[in-house]
């Protein structure tokens, strides 16, 4: 493993990929903390403090900010604005034939998309800046704290512009960073941040499972805990690895005096063809009731049994809405991403063909007869993942920080990082970065 190290550092061009990737994070990092303008910063630290988990309402948004949601600086928002915002355009070039066909065009069509991704961005910034700015003047952001009312002391208009205009600004920021690491640093800049937010909130987590836990003055918790990661990890790890390949021939043909094709391939089907997007939609859909029924204040029958069965991760109701949700979702989004009949046609166009299978309609119908066969076991993964350690951590106050979801982040931008640096190091020494 050192040896793999100092490989990747003899190389010069991965040398300085890596040092302004490392700047870049450093520079995000430290944004992460800076407070924004009119905002009472020992007030939200007292109610940070007490705190004892992100398991409340906006707990994925804080998850994805690496913790600076709560604490309201600068980049609150995060990349999650920017994701929230590409996923809406995937949506959306199924139902808009201008989308879908600036997304056949190439590079040029996927430019245009991109733009419209940024724009799109921007204004869902603004639309929650203004509701993290609103619910930190009216001390919805933390609820059970004496000092919430006084995080915003001054809730002038000029102030309040300021405020969001500085957190949408945070969040252009965090993109640019995104897009920097893409093109200049070492793998997918906006799956890099989303890591590192994660990733910066576990060894707090972790120790504060510790310092929570009496029973052998913590290590036993600290130890199930690791035990219960180290297992999800492996098993992250084993089903993001599995496809079904898919066999394709090509047919040869004589054009002049040469012969082109004849040749063999296949069409890689992952498991888990839908990645962690159903999760993030089952989230975000399950976090709405809960949001609307904390501004609708206690009283109400509807109200209360939406926070007494859809806002602690372990209830029997919670666990079994969520669980269908990342199934609906993950078929859902399978189905808009991949199109049986357009790859179908792709080969056929190609003089290709599936062994034993027709060309045309025969090759469509069989692939999403593949396809739905192979969703199944990913999208039940994806709620085991999403649900075990949840449910397996819910008593252990702060390790409901340690979510199916971080886990799947962490080592899905984990193994794409290693493949990508082992790609640039075959380059120049022929050799991968693991062996």
């Amino acid at each position: 493993m050192l040896n793999a190290f100092k490989r990747v550092f003899q190389t010069p061009d991965l040398r300085k990929k890596l040092a302004f990737t490392l700047g870049i994070i450093v520079l995000f990092r430290i944004g992460s903390h800076v407070p924004i303008p009119g905002v009472d910063y020992r007030a939200v630290q007292s109610c940070v403090d007490s705190v004892s988990d992100s398991s409340g309402i906006l707990g994925l948004v804080n998850l994805f900010s690496g913790g600076a949601l709560l604490q309201i600086t600068v980049f609150a928002l995060g990349i999650l604005p920017y994701i929230t915002a590409s996923i809406i355009l995937q949506l959306l070039t199924v139902v808009i034939p201008r989308l879908d066909a600036l997304k056949k065009e190439g590079p040029s069509g996927q430019a245009k998309i991109t733009q419209y991704s940024r724009y799109l961005t921007l204004a869902l910034a603004v639309l929650q800046a203004t509701g993290l700015v609103a619910t930190a003047r009216s001390g919805a952001l933390f609820p059970n704290c004496p000092a919430a009312a006084q995080i915003v002391p001054d809730d002038s208009v000029f102030r309040t512009a300021v405020m969001i205009l500085t957190i949408t600004s945070g969040t252009a920021c965090v993109m640019w960073f995104g897009e920097l690491i893409t093109e200049r640093g070492v793998g997918n800049g906006m799956s890099m941040l989303i890591f590192l937010s994660i990733a910066s909130t576990l060894p707090s987590a972790l120790w504060s499972v510790k310092e929570e836990s009496t029973l052998a003055g913590g290590w036993l918790a600290f130890g199930v805990v690791v035990l219960v990661g180290l297992v999800m990890v492996g098993l992250v790890v084993f089903v993001e690895q599995a496809q079904r390949r898919i066999p394709v021939q090509y047919a040869k043909r004589m054009i002049g005096r040469k012969s082109y094709g004849g040749t063999a391939t296949y069409i890689p089907l992952k498991v888990n063809q839908a990645g962690v997007v159903p999760v993030i939609f089952a989230s975000s859909l399950l976090y709405l009731p809960a949001l609307v029924a904390q501004f609708a204040g206690s009283g109400t029958g509807w109200a209360d049994w939406i926070n007494n069965n859809l806002t602690k991760g372990n209830h029997p109701v919670y666990v079994a809405v969520y669980f269908v949700l990342i199934v609906f979702f993950a078929f859902f989004y399978v189905a808009i991403t991949f199109n049986p009949d357009e790859v179908a046609g792709n080969i056929k166009q190609a003089g290709g063909f599936v062994p034993g299978i027709r060309a045309g309609k025969a090759t469509a119908q069989y692939l999403g007869y593949v396809l739905n066969r192979l969703t199944w076991p990913g999208s039940l993964y994806l709620g085991l993942i999403a649900l075990v350690p949840t449910v397996a951590l819910g008593n252990f106050g702060s390790a409901n920080q340690l979510t199916g979801t971080s886990i799947l982040i962490i080592v899905s931008v984990g193994l794409e990082t290693v493949k990508q640096i082992s790609s640039q190091i075959e380059q120049h020494r022929y050799e991968g970065f693991l062996r």
